[in-house]
């Protein structure tokens, strides 16, 4: 077993991984979809165009082992930004450091009024994000920030620079259930053109976080690609491949999958891969016919119509109400997106559609529940 991911994916070549899932057959799609266990070999065979015409049965197979294993449970959160400040430069991003707009950092009292807000919408379980920029937004910052919103929220999560193993055992420690990371492309030769200054432009650092995260002890690790920035077939397998390797190495930690396909923001690139509703529900029937425990995230980049559909299909989690600038829902409406979201729905709206679809909403996280009992 290779004791760092960053081994195992020096095993495998993009081209030829490539060049499996498109190779793949009907034939092979058949067989996988008739099998009781699947591995990420079967998972490849998934994603592959071979397996377009089995979507309906994909589908139904989806929905069937996710209420299996979950119920038919949707969990609700929300993102609150800190900051938009960020020293990298990554060229999809509206935050990247070369786009010359207004930045904004939230002092203390910020903080509570967009919390507050969130409260108000019912908002249990929140999402802290940044931009990528340690002197403005490290660790102490991120403490102190947990230390503020520990007693309002029952799960907190972030989505924040690459940090030491030191310092996700000290956000642990403060208060930290989850954290988001995500490679954006496992192409290594182009991630370099995404991301030219900063460091983020370290491919091999970024690549190694989920195992600093993992030996950290972390509740859930939460992986995905920018699906638009590369093939988003070949993409995905590597994405699995990660998740795959960290659920063998660090099997006590819950993982959990998000799809952010590419949306409009100030200053940043066209996608160089479109990808389609119809290829977006391909990929989470896959991941979820090859990995019944897998969690998987649907946020408010995707439309009001796919998000309505998706609800019985095999999402587990849900954001609602998103903002993504640093103080959007109160502070400062007008400070800069990250990405403009599609569905703007209120969290009253998605909670009762939820619930229109005959599945129950959470606002509130199981282990804090049953550590309370």
């Amino acid at each position: 077993m290779p004791h760092s991911f960053e081994q195992l994916f020096k095993q495998y070549d993009w081209e030829k991984v490539r060049e499996k899932i498109y190779s793949s057959t009907v034939a092979d799609v058949a067989f996988v979809l008739s099998k009781n266990k699947r591995t990420i070999n079967d998972f490849l065979i998934l994603l592959s165009p071979a397996a377009a015409p089995y979507l309906e049965r994909m589908a139904q197979l989806s929905q069937q082992l996710t209420q299996k294993r979950f119920g038919k449970t949707i969990q609700l959160y929300a993102p609150l930004y800190l900051s938009n400040e960020c020293q990298n430069i990554c060229t999809y991003c509206g935050f990247s450091l070369d786009n010359k707009i207004k930045r904004k950092t939230l002092s203390n009292a910020e903080i509570m009024l967009e919390a507050m807000a969130l409260k108000a919408m019912g908002g249990n379980h929140v999402l802290l994000v940044s931009g990528e920029a340690n002197r403005i937004v490290g660790v102490d910052y991120f403490k102190n920030a947990i230390n503020l919103l520990r007693p309002h929220f029952t799960h907190i999560s972030i989505e924040v620079q690459p940090l030491s193993l030191e310092e996700y055992e000290e956000l642990k420690e403060a208060g930290v259930h989850t954290v988001l990371v995500y490679q954006e492309t496992y192409h290594q030769q182009v991630y370099k053109a995404y991301h030219p200054k900063g460091k983020k432009s370290n491919f091999e650092f970024r690549l190694n976080t989920p195992d600093r995260i993992g030996q950290a002890g972390m509740h859930k690790i939460g992986l995905g690609v920018l699906l638009g920035l590369e093939d988003w077939r070949v993409d995905s397998f590597f994405n699995a491949l990660h998740i795959d390797y960290l659920q063998k190495n660090y099997w006590q930690t819950k993982y959990s999958v998000s799809f952010p396909r590419l949306r409009p923001a100030e200053g940043i690139i066209e996608p160089n891969f479109i990808m389609e509703d119809r290829d977006l529900l391909q990929l989470i029937c896959a991941y979820r016919i090859w990995n019944e425990d897998l969690e998987i995230s649907i946020s408010t980049r995707e439309n009001e119509k796919f998000r309505n559909h998706i609800i019985s299909l095999g999402a587990t989690s849900m954001s609602a109400a998103s903002k993504t600038n640093p103080g959007g829902y109160v502070v400062d409406r007008q400070s800069l997106e990250q990405f403009e979201t599609s569905d703007e729905r209120s969290m009253e709206t998605v909670r009762n559609l939820i619930l229109e679809a005959g599945y129950d909403p959470i606002m509130k996280d199981w282990e804090t529940v049953y550590s309370n009992a």
